[in-house]
């Protein structure tokens, strides 16, 4: 990664960062301002947790598991680290998807009110079982070391381009579900009044489309993947050299100390092949 396109990576990864960090701060002080703050009662307060634990780990979280390959300090590891970082962090999001759910659930039973009527509903569920499906074939086929090459090479794109269309439905789902809860929660003034909370949760909306641009168009530039592992390795045990042109100044100061490629054939193999995609 040249001096210039590291400067440009960094520009994106802060902004989404930052705008990732606002959008958690504006859905906590939606539920503790505007709402009945946070519990686990089997009321509104209960409730609350669900946009709450959805921005934060079904968002915010997922957008960070789909581009930490391509964190320049995460180089330093192995690419099974990285793969068991990667699956971690998706773990953890439809962790937190299922909690949100079940405070979900728990309310309107607790209320009597109907479950699953809504689009919203709907679709979110639906990707909440794909999300889990992703997972599993995931760790399935790219953790399981003899796991065929072949399949991990016909399934790839589908991974990629599957990953990506969730977190961007999670997102859309997400919208969904925020502008029901103001058409619904809002009755003096109304919400096609503008009151304050409407302005306020509008931006979050806003924020959050900004975030998942930011996230797909870091995860989707090819000038800003991991290089392979070949080119890392080279680059510690020659202490840069001529390949170090592959990847630029910049990289090779931050592959000092870059642990050896994995041991055995199979991995070799099918390193070679994530190396083309992350």
């Amino acid at each position: 990664m040249a001096m210039d396109n590291l400067k440009q990576f960094l520009v994106f990864l802060f902004a989404a960062a930052a705008v990732g960090f606002v959008s958690i701060i504006f859905v906590i002080r939606w539920v503790l301002h505007y709402k009945e703050g946070l519990a686990w009662d089997g009321g509104l307060a209960e409730f609350n947790w669900h946009p709450v634990l959805i921005v934060t780990g079904f968002i915010f979280l997922q957008g960070i598991a789909i581009i930490v390959y391509r964190l320049p300090w995460t180089w330093q590891c192995s690419k099974l680290m990285m793969k068991f970082i990667h699956a971690g962090l998706n773990l953890l999001a439809f962790i937190f998807a299922v909690i949100s759910m079940v405070a979900v659930f728990d309310f309107h039973n607790a209320a009597k009110i109907p479950n699953m009527y809504s689009l919203h509903s709907w679709l979110g569920l639906i990707v909440v079982i794909l999300y889990c499906l992703q997972l599993v074939l995931g760790v399935g086929i790219y953790l399981i070391p003899i796991t065929p090459v072949s399949w991990r090479a016909m399934v790839m794109p589908l991974h990629v381009y599957s990953g990506l269309l969730l977190f961007s439905s999670t997102i859309a789902v997400a919208l969904m579900g925020i502008t029901e809860k103001l058409i619904f929660g809002l009755n003096n003034p109304k919400y096609k009044d503008l009151p304050p909370e409407a302005v306020f949760v509008n931006v979050l909306g806003v924020l959050l489309v900004v975030f998942g641009a930011l996230i797909l168009w870091i995860a989707t530039r090819q000038s800003w993947k991991r290089p392979s592992d070949e080119i890392l390795h080279t680059l510690h045990t020659n202490g840069g050299g001529e390949d170090s042109t592959r990847v630029g100044p910049a990289l090779s100061q931050l592959t000092e100390g870059t642990d050896a490629e994995p041991s055995g054939d199979v991995r070799r193999r099918s390193n070679k092949l994530d190396d083309q995609i992350n």
